[in-house]
């Protein structure tokens, strides 16, 4: 199989000089926006006060992320083909804008920024520039879907968007130093999740310029055949397209585009004729292509003596102080110069005529493509009535139900009825989570070699497991961003892996917030399950319920938390994340049987308000309360209601109020948070002056973080996670964390005043409880049978008659 098609020549002279003309175009705006504010057509002698007094961009990535998007072009007028473009170099800022502008899409969605001289000034000065845009792809860069502040990305984020878009080509540049990263490395594997008969194709192009901010890139120095025998070991068939000259590079480039383009096509078509495998036996070799091209190509060669392109001198700005310096003044002069700007535009600064037509029209611009703004594409999902999969409570605290289970069944049939823009994405945990109903309707997307007794794997498959947390969070943003929807499950400890990836969604939402034409796209809903309160037989690595801090510490805007105490909560918030718009949504809810508390119907108020008392657990009705028992989490919740037991058991005439917390955001103040609770609405939850024991599923300095505006904030005292964490059992992650129901009740009686003096002997039989519990759990190896069994109903009256039990 050939590895390059240079002996190949499809560009005559005339479409050549068209498509560098283009080329130089892109290139002459990406230079201007890195270095000018003013005279952007060169009409009079480059002077000091043209040139940005700060110089901030890259150049290095720059010209070859032009030079394919020229090309990409070419394929799109003459199929007439349906194309993204994702560029993975981190600050490619400067060419997505460039070709943008040319398209002229830029100045549809900016009208401020017209298509003449005035317009590519603005265009040059806001780029980098205080109340302007920043140096990389970014939201308000018409055509994206891929922030550039962050490198690994692109594969895993193309490949998402082809999902479910059979007509959909996405080309996707990886960088040669973003491809040193451990996701891009993993997202390579894409390409064994991908059905040719109902997604569309992605054509990765590895771009190698040689070099990082200061340091050569390992896969640019390798031996050709070993990087050749790399990515044919990751599945693909790769084309080399190299060199530094201009017009043969155009024409290697436009031979194996090509070829690529119709080899994608050759392999749909016989997918989608009936003739591909259903056991990925015989999986078809996509094509890809390296790109070698110096770094910084066309800019300055040297640079005050010293080498610059094809180096890593040119990976930002080539030189700088040119307001300081003649010489650099002269030397970027001489840089604009070199594209011969006077051929490419006319009088008023608009492209000429002949320009502009080499580009698509319409939404096939890649600039333009409505993949590239999913809102417009965004469908609502038909949605089963989530009350039809209701657990039965007959009374509170009695029955117990796997709740995530409940909710594999509410998704098996949102998966049923929305079988072309919904997935259930999971790093190998799907089942482990209790979500395999499911698989009752899809299999698990699978397009490698099949063994007889697999299970549940299928080319077609609708559920996306492979063990990288990165690679599943990349193909759901791709999914959602081009406009569809998704569920992301995770074990608890480990969804922290995309930290950093969740942080980069989040400001995309919140900054395409204030962009009128970018539409809402659907929210990013994760389920954390296996959760820390029930990692106790796989130990300390396993327990870590910190993603939630880390979620909130984004704006108010995007942020959504959610802890469901039973199933009938858990569906009533899922129902409510689906249908959401522009949020990151976290639900944190156990997988393990649980008690359940709430009949559907008082789910749903539950819910709807996000936070409030339970009436059938409290003793304080029409009188005004010695303590509130507050909570968060199955779990804490479990323990609150059981120490609440033992309060009233032990003092029939203490007065419980009992909060519960769903919408964790409810906590913080409403002038900070659009959930939040008026100051008068808090009170009259929580009270002006009486103590609040709250029970929180995660690090107590959440909650203290949220409320700490409240009048009664000296009065909460949070137990939570105190990072306490080993093999056990699981009451005693409990007690090892002061969250189980002893500590708490223990807490009330010191800081309930009239219980101070009465309270000793109750606290000596909770302080023995404990002590046996040490020992029982160190003997036996398993909880005390009182402690597995425990229900609301088995442990008697609240000391209040209106309450049941």
């Amino acid at each position: 199989m050939p590895t390059t098609l240079a002996d190949q020549a499809p560009l005559d002279p005339d479409e050549l000089a068209r498509l560098d003309a283009w080329w130089r175009a892109a290139n002459y705006l990406s230079v201007g926006q890195i270095y000018l504010m003013d005279n952007p057509l060169l009409r009079e002698p480059l002077r000091a006060e043209h040139v940005k007094p700060r110089l901030l961009g890259h150049w290095g990535t720059t010209p070859g992320l032009t030079f394919l998007y020229t090309h990409l072009n070419r394929l799109i007028r003459q199929r007439d083909q349906q194309m993204m473009y994702v560029m993975g170099p981190g600050h490619g800022g400067p060419a997505a804008v460039a070709c943008a502008w040319l398209e002229r899409t830029y100045s549809e969605v900016f009208p401020e920024i017209t298509y003449d001289e005035p317009g590519m000034k603005r265009l040059f000065t806001q780029f980098s520039f205080p109340g302007g845009i920043p140096s990389h792809v970014a939201p308000q860069t018409p055509g994206s879907i891929h922030e550039g502040g962050e490198l690994g990305y692109a594969l895993s984020h193309a490949y998402g968007a082809a999902f479910d878009h059979p007509d959909l080509v996405v080309a996707a540049v990886v960088g040669d130093g973003e491809a040193e990263s451990g996701p891009l490395a993993a997202s390579w594997h894409s390409n064994k999740f991908l059905d040719p008969r109902r997604d569309g194709a992605v054509l990765p192009i590895l771009h190698l310029n040689g070099y990082k901010i200061a340091n050569p890139t390992v896969l640019a120095r390798i031996p050709e055949d070993e990087l050749l025998s790399l990515l044919r070991g990751y599945g693909h068939d790769p084309y080399v397209v190299e060199g530094d000259d201009p017009a043969t590079m155009h024409q290697q480039l436009a031979a194996t585009f090509d070829h690529c383009l119709h080899r994608i096509h050759e392999i749909q078509q016989a997918a989608r004729a009936g003739d591909a495998p259903e056991d990925g036996r015989d999986r078809p070799r996509w094509p890809m292509v390296v790109l070698r091209s110096p770094k910084g190509w066309t800019g300055p060669k040297e640079v005050d003596g010293k080498r610059t392109e094809g180096y890593w001198r040119s990976h930002q700005v080539p030189f700088a102080a040119v307001r300081e310096n003649p010489e650099h003044l002269r030397l970027l002069e001489e840089w604009l110069r070199s594209y011969r700007p006077e051929e490419l535009f006319g009088e008023d600064g608009a492209p000429r005529p002949d320009l502009a037509g080499l580009h698509p029209e319409g939404e096939r611009r890649m600039s333009a493509t409505p993949y590239a703004n999913g809102g417009l594409l965004l469908k609502p999902l038909r949605l089963p009535d989530f009350r039809e999969h209701a657990v039965e409570v007959k009374e509170p605290g009695v029955d117990q139900e796997e709740a995530t289970r409940v909710l594999g069944r509410f998704l098996r049939d949102v998966m049923r009825d929305n079988p072309d823009s919904f997935r259930v994405l999971s790093p190998d945990e799907n089942n482990s989570n209790r979500l395999d109903a499911v698989l009752e309707v899809t299999d698990r997307a699978w397009n490698a070699r099949t063994e007889e007794d697999d299970d549940h794997l299928a080319v077609d498959g609708r559920v996306m497991e492979i063990l990288s947390e990165h690679t599943i969070q990349g193909w759901l943003e791709g999914y959602l961003l081009t406009g569809r929807h998704g569920f992301f499950s995770c074990y608890e400890a480990f969804v922290h892996i995309v930290d950093s990836m969740v942080n980069q969604h989040a400001k995309w939402l919140e900054t395409t917030n204030g962009i009128p034409w970018r539409r809402p796209v659907a929210s990013l809903n994760y389920l954390l399950t296996s959760h820390v309160w029930r990692q106790d037989h796989n130990g300390f690595s396993h327990q870590d319920p910190g993603f939630l801090d880390h979620v909130v510490n984004k704006k108010a805007s995007v942020a959504r938390v959610y802890l469901p105490p039973d199933a009938n909560t858990l569906l009533s918030v899922a129902d409510h994340c689906l249908r959401s718009r522009q949020y990151v949504n976290v639900i944190v809810a156990g997988k393990q049987p649980a008690l359940q508390y709430l009949s559907m119907d008082e789910a749903i108020t539950h819910c709807t308000k996000g936070i409030g008392v339970w009436d059938w657990a409290s003793t304080d009705t029409g009188v005004e309360p010695d303590v509130v028992m507050a909570c968060a989490g199955d779990v804490p919740t479990m323990e609150a209601l059981a120490a609440t037991r033992l309060l009233t058991q032990a003092f029939p005439d203490l007065k419980v109020r009992f909060v519960n917390v769903v919408d964790l955001m409810r906590l913080q103040d409403e002038r900070a948070h659009p959930h939040g609770l008026s100051d008068a609405a808090f009170d009259a939850l929580f009270t002006r002056d009486k103590p609040v024991v709250f029970n929180f599923h995660g690090y107590p300095t959440l909650v203290h973080r949220l409320t700490y505006r409240r009048t009664n904030h000296a009065n909460i005292h949070v137990h939570g996670f105190r990072e306490e964490g080993t093999t056990t059992t699981p009451f005693d992650m409990a007690v090892l964390n002061e969250i189980d129901r002893f500590h708490l009740a223990i807490d009330v009686v010191d800081r309930v005043p009239r219980l101070r003096d009465v309270g000793g002997h109750a606290r000596e039989r909770w302080t023995d409880a404990l002590i046996e519990h040490r020992r029982y759990v160190r003997t036996v190896g398993d909880d005390l049978p009182e402690i597995k069994a425990w229900g609301w109903e088995t442990a008697g009256g609240t000391g209040d008659d209106s309450a049941p039990g």
